[in-house]
């Protein structure tokens, strides 16, 4: 079986504490419940927020540079994921359906090599 990542993107402003209502929660917590109860989730993740991030760059001069902030400039980043075992493709976009419905936000699903 192939893994694949379900990750979920949020707005750079995106606050749990208000976007989320009972509703959501309770519907996240339901699509966890029923990825474990299938065997499929491997793992699972929230991120901080993307100004909470720091991306490190490896310079010509062979050293690494560290900045604030997300490595790419964009209104949107992954702000949690899924790692699941899937057997196809097709399987994976079905548990990214729900789980674009039950976060109420855009999904990316993606293979791991």
């Amino acid at each position: 079986m192939t893994q694949y990542l379900v990750a979920i993107h949020l707005p750079d402003d995106y606050d749990p504490s208000v976007a989320e209502d009972e509703a959501t929660r309770r519907d996240i917590t339901a699509l966890n419940e029923e990825m474990k109860a299938a065997g499929i989730r491997v793992f699972v993740g929230g991120l901080e927020p993307a100004s909470r991030a720091r991306s490190l760059r490896l310079k010509p001069d062979g050293k690494v540079h560290v900045t604030d902030g997300p490595f790419t400039e964009a209104k949107e980043h992954v702000g949690g994921f899924w790692v699941l075992e899937a057997a196809s493709l097709d399987e994976a976009l079905e548990w990214g359906r729900k789980a674009a419905i039950a976060c109420r936000a855009p999904v990316e699903v993606r293979p791991f090599r």
